[in-house]
């Protein structure tokens, strides 16, 4: 069964900084594209950002200039920089691959809570 493991989600100041990671169980030559989506209470589940297996990215409108992602060599660890952090960022954020197959498999989320 495919896991992943999602890290570092908390509570932190507007304007301050979190990094998120989160390790699948797949083998990285399986992994097409990973990524981040959040979903803030009363809201749908948004696109944050997701990186190919080639390394394009691309980026929620809200986020451009802020947050980063990026993938470890292996390729099966994904990470998201979230650099000045908004109030509006406070979400419950969830990994996703994609395989070559078409499949999808999302992580367990991890909130995220961004005080004034």
């Amino acid at each position: 069964q495919v896991q992943l493991v999602e890290s570092g989600g908390g509570l932190v100041q507007a304007g301050g900084s979190l990094r998120l990671s989160c390790a699948a169980s797949l083998s990285s030559f399986s992994i097409n594209v990973m990524g981040w989506y959040r979903q803030a209470p009363g809201k749908q589940r948004e696109l944050v950002a997701h990186i190919t297996r080639g390394g394009t990215t691309n980026y929620a409108e809200s986020v451009k200039g802020r947050f980063t992602i990026s993938r470890n060599n292996a390729g099966n660890t994904v990470y998201l920089q979230m650099n000045s952090l908004k109030r509006e960022d406070t979400a419950v954020y969830y990994c996703s691959v994609a395989d070559y197959s078409g499949n999808y498999y999302w992580g367990q989320g991890t909130q995220i809570t961004v005080s004034s």
